[in-house]
């Protein structure tokens, strides 16, 4: 396996071409799309200092057991700008909500997602090692999900963890358009070829690039791989500040994953991140409303 410097570096001939095949093929179809910009989807370029969006980690595992649809409710209901989600793909090609790539730590079941069909993830309690009050609850399918964020108005962030399949980028693309959330959702991935994939099902939904390390030229990098920003480890970041203000300057956005504490917020805020992961988004929205009050 690549380590994880050659892995999370975007660029690549597949990359390139499998979004260049697309690009072609909707171009010969006549398809024109309006895709959706880091603007609509993600506001305004922040400064030092400006609130950053606040995206509640894993669903929302302050208040429910992470990636399940009680943890979405909450997280919507409290208001908070994003949900952020993590989607692996079943035996039978199906996406779920799930983290890890196996089931062991937050079910009752064990073994990988990848060996696993529908019929036996669903099976599964994916509520009773988070507290007595939701057991029975189940691992949910990404379309669950997105019914849940559609019903809410809410916006969410969808991390494809592993590598996906063709034909499962289109499906999900399928559901996101058919709840008409192609506005309100971005899709994310440590795998560039995924991103691909994406994007060849659609030039609309707007991808960000989720990366542990930064590139070398990671404004390059970007925009190679066709997303609208990065969702980046806090202590890259830490290592190349300036990395923010290069990406500003490109029209693009920078979301800084996971801070948990005020220490973290802070040092982030001052170099102008646009949004922040967190586990603890209720403390981090308060933590903003004290700063602004002064």
């Amino acid at each position: 396996m690549a380590d994880s410097r050659t892995r999370d570096r975007l660029p690549s001939l597949l990359v390139v071409a499998a979004l260049a095949v697309a690009t072609l093929l909707m171009a010969g179809a006549g398809i024109v799309p309006a895709a959706v910009s880091a603007r609509d989807l993600l506001g305004d370029v922040r400064g030092p200092g400006d609130d950053a969006f606040i995206a509640s980690h894993r669903g929302g595992a302050e208040s429910a057991p992470e990636n399940t649809l009680p943890a979405i409710r909450h997280a919507l209901d409290a208001g908070f700008d994003y949900v952020e989600i993590d989607l692996v793909l079943t035996r039978d090609g199906v996406p779920v909500l799930m983290h890890d790539a196996t089931v062991d730590r937050t079910t009752d079941g064990t073994g990988a997602v990848a060996d696993l069909t529908l019929a036996q993830i669903r099976d599964l309690d994916a509520g009773s090692s988070y507290a007595p009050a939701f057991a029975g609850t189940p691992v949910p399918t990404a379309a669950e999900a997105l019914d849940e964020i559609a019903g809410r108005h809410g916006r969410a962030i969808l991390d494809l963890k592993g590598v996906w399949t063709p034909e499962a980028a289109a499906t999900l693309v399928d559901q996101i358009e058919e709840r008409a959330l192609t506005d309100r959702v971005v899709v994310a991935s440590f795998d560039a070829r995924t991103l691909a994939l994406v994007a060849a099902s659609s030039e609309v939904i707007a991808r960000l690039a989720t990366v542990k390390s930064l590139p070398d030229d990671v404004v390059a990098a970007v925009q190679q791989a066709g997303a609208r920003g990065i969702i980046v480890d806090r202590r890259a970041l830490v290592q190349r500040p300036e990395a923010v203000d290069e990406l500003h300057a490109a029209g693009l956005r920078v979301v800084a994953y996971t801070l948990n504490t005020d220490r973290q917020w802070s040092a982030a805020t001052d170099l102008g991140v646009d949004g922040i992961v967190t586990d603890d988004p209720g403390l981090l929205q308060t933590w903003q409303r004290a700063l602004a009050d002064g």
